[in-house]
């Protein structure tokens, strides 16, 4: 195996959804900072390259920051048509295309057991996971488990990659990529604030008990026009019925927009403050530093909410961590009012002026 001073081929994977995608960057970042000169490959769903690349990336540099290679895995398509013969071809050539990669080690950052087989397929001399995966079956693939300690799962993360080559990497803001096409899509997009600063409100959840009611987000995105900011309101796809809803209810003062993801990264960068519940847009911005106003029900913020930087967390005292994938708001969450989420909202406003 090379030595700690020797080029090491790493693969990491972390195949989705956002938020853990972006929950993996700050290890990884840390492990780039440390050491430049290795090759890093990364093994993803497709509709998340964006937060590894940008359009037509394929080098390493602005666009491309931390990885050198990335991996497509269509697991979702696997998933429902793990029988037809694509499926089986496309997973014979994603075998084919892990083995060819020559990787040293493997770090396995979601803990389940199809990222553990990934990880298998592309037989690293080690595969390092947690002691306590995701899905406990995962732990039986792995050749080194690490114990971990940190309350987040960010801090998780990083103590996987700590033993790589046991250092202690610092926790860091990771690195994202910047398109110039997004940039300039963006520009365009916001000519109409005129300059003015503005907030970034995201309505949209995983699942129902997450999603704070969109009448409340357009009384806070009303507040946020009265006091001088433009709102820019997020829909993700298949969201823009819960977009058009805040819109009409904060008085069509707010502006709803669907970029892309490349977009949704430019967008963030210019933002003064993002508002959402516990969704990749928040994690987005928390990564980018910036301040951001949380909005938690059923999901433990201690473990999964923003990370560093200025926030505010609303949660009720007796909100219980449950990932049961209700379609209603769960009672806890509807306890927080708009005027609650305004006031922190132009607290932290106040802050960073």
């Amino acid at each position: 195996m090379p030595t700690e001073s020797q080029q090491l081929r790493v693969l990491i994977v972390r195949l989705g959804a956002m938020g853990d995608i972006l929950h993996a960057l700050p290890a990884v970042t840390a492990l780039r900072a440390r050491h430049p000169e290795w090759f890093i490959g990364w093994a993803v769903e497709p509709q998340w390259r964006g937060l590894l690349a940008g359009e037509g990336a394929d080098v390493r540099g602005a666009a491309m920051p931390l990885v050198d290679a990335l991996h497509i895995v269509l697991a979702k398509d696997w998933a429902r048509r793990p029988l037809s013969p694509s499926t089986i071809e496309q997973i014979r050539q994603t075998r084919r295309e892990l083995r060819a990669a020559r990787y040293d080690i493997c770090l396995d950052l979601q803990g389940a057991v199809r990222s553990a087989v990934l990880g298998k397929w592309a037989h690293p001399r080690r595969l390092l996971g947690e002691d306590k995966p995701r899905e406990w079956a995962a732990r039986y693939l792995f050749d080194e488990h690490i114990a971990t300690q940190g309350t987040h799962v960010i801090e998780q993360a990083v103590e996987v990659a700590n033993a790589v080559t046991r250092e202690n990497l610092p926790l860091m803001l990771p690195c994202l990529p910047v398109s110039e096409r997004a940039e300039r899509n963006c520009n365009t997009k916001l000519a109409a604030f005129g300059g003015k600063p503005f907030v970034i409100l995201n309505p949209g959840a995983g699942w129902g008990a997450k999603r704070w009611p969109t009448e409340r987000f357009g009384e806070v995105a009303r507040t946020c026009a009265d006091k001088g900011y433009g709102a820019v309101i997020n829909s993700g796809p298949g969201e823009e019925m819960l977009a058009a809803e805040v819109c009409s209810a904060s008085g069509n003062t707010a502006m709803s927009l669907s970029p892309t993801l490349d977009e949704l990264i430019a967008l963030t960068r210019r933002a003064s403050l993002v508002i959402a519940g516990d969704t990749g847009p928040l994690h987005l911005a928390s990564a980018l530093g910036k301040p951001v106003v949380g909005i938690f029900g059923p999901t433990d913020p201690a473990r999964n909410g923003p990370f560093g930087g200025k926030f505010r967390i609303l949660r009720h005292p007796e909100s219980k961590r449950d990932h049961t994938r209700r379609a209603e708001p769960e009672a806890g969450l509807l306890t927080i009012s708009a005027a609650e989420v305004s006031s922190a909202a132009m607290e932290l406003l106040e802050d960073v002026r």
